[in-house]
């Protein structure tokens, strides 16, 4: 007890004064440390500071330059689409040409067709694979030649108009999505550090797998412009081969078209020459015939009159062969009368009848030959109803357009 209510050792002067310099050498360490520390914590503020603007204005710059990266492909995008747009609408308007061109084709062919048909019912001789027949059988491969180019024209066209706007989509995705980057990179361009709207993102600074370089990011844009220049230049060249086409078309089926004209005059020509100089024939032959049948009723008059002589001399022979005893005697008389009935009767046997027999056989050429030149001149007058009026007056609604 006595020990705990023991006083507390005392410390010499020299001690105490130790003991005070001590303190205040620390304190003033201790002080001089966080005036350092303050010095350095100012100097990196002020170094963070200036690298955080710094990097800020930086990334202000880049996004500045990649809004203005943006604009020029948006740009150039914006132009590619007009023009495969513009170059699609003047494409239709040549498939409508082509349409229009492929479906005169068909009247033609099917005039064509039935030309040929009716000259099949021409008939004998006049169903001759004539010049008419040939051409129209031309002007048919001309026609069914055309129609198939333009159809293979008009396949590619298809092809080339679904081309345009398959690259027509690509662009407008590529603007869409450049549009989209845009308004993105507005958004970015407008934030500053005091906007009420900026927050703290997780993950914000991770390099996700489907980022894609600068030089992929230009190379997709630059693919899309040059096949819409690709696409462009063929559709320019098929709008020149299409011209081209149509027009060689028209004038090829023009051409053929008169051919067939032409042939089908100068054959109606020819057939009512033919006609003209059977009709003639006709006429002749007719004459003919009437000169033989008045031939022949004079033969048969002549041979009816021999009649008369013949029947008195041989009345006359029959009463002269009926004397008496001597009194029949075969004198001159007798002589004449036997002379007379044997040449009346050869000069009718002989002469008259071979004369009517003769007559008789060319008339009946004659006929023959009339009925044969009648059903010529009908072949003729069928033949020219088929090319003059079937067929000509139908080639006469023929007009073929240019598209």
């Amino acid at each position: 007890m006595a020990r705990l209510l023991q006083a507390p050792p005392k410390f010499l002067p020299t001690e105490w004064d130790i003991a005070n310099k001590m303190q205040c050498a620390s304190t003033e360490s201790q002080k001089s440390r966080s005036e350092r520390t303050i010095a350095e914590s100012q100097r990196l503020l002020d170094e963070i500071e200036k690298t955080t603007q710094k990097t800020q204005s930086d990334v202000n710059k880049k996004i500045e330059q990649r809004q203005e990266e943006i604009k020029f492909w948006r740009q150039e995008l914006d132009n590619k689409l007009e023009q495969i747009v513009h170059e699609t609408e003047v494409l239709l308007t040549f498939k409508t040409r082509l349409e229009k061109s492929l479906e005169s084709c068909k009247e033609p062919l099917v005039i064509a067709q039935k030309c040929l048909l009716n000259r099949q019912r021409r008939a004998g001789i006049d169903l001759v694979h004539d010049e008419v027949e040939q051409e129209l059988v031309k002007e048919a491969e001309v026609l069914q030649g055309v129609i198939a180019l333009l159809g293979r024209t008009l396949e590619q066209t298809n092809e080339q108009i679904r081309l345009n706007r398959s690259t027509k989509y690509n662009l407008e995705m590529d603007l869409k999505d450049k549009f989209t980057a845009s308004m993105i990179d507005d958004y970015c361009a407008s934030l500053t550090n005091n906007t009420p709207d900026i927050r703290y993102a997780d993950n914000a600074v991770k390099i996700e797998g489907n980022f894609v370089s600068p030089e992929d990011w230009i190379d997709f844009s630059n693919i899309n412009v040059k096949k819409a220049d690709k696409q462009r230049n063929n559709s320019l060249a098929l709008r020149v081969l299409i011209d081209g086409i149509l027009s060689q078309t028209v004038n090829d089926m023009r051409k053929q078209c008169e051919m067939v004209n032409v042939a089908f005059r100068n054959r109606v020509m020819e057939v009512k020459d033919a006609k003209h100089k059977l009709e003639t024939l006709l006429a002749m032959v007719m004459n003919e015939t009437a000169s033989q049948e008045k031939n022949i009723a004079a033969l048969r008059k002549a041979i009816a009159d021999k009649e008369g002589p013949v029947k008195v001399a041989q009345t006359r022979l029959e009463a002269r062969n009926h004397r008496p005893n001597v009194e029949l005697c075969y004198d001159t008389v007798q002589y004449r009368l036997i002379s007379e009935v044997q040449e009346i009767t050869k000069n009718i046997q002989r002469q008259l009848k071979d004369a009517l027999a003769q007559a008789e056989t060319e008339l009946k050429g004659l006929r023959r030959q009339q009925l044969s030149l009648e059903e010529e001149i009908q072949l003729k007058e069928n033949t020219l109803y088929i090319d003059e009026v079937l067929c000509m007056q139908m080639r006469e609604s023929l007009y073929i357009n240019n598209f």
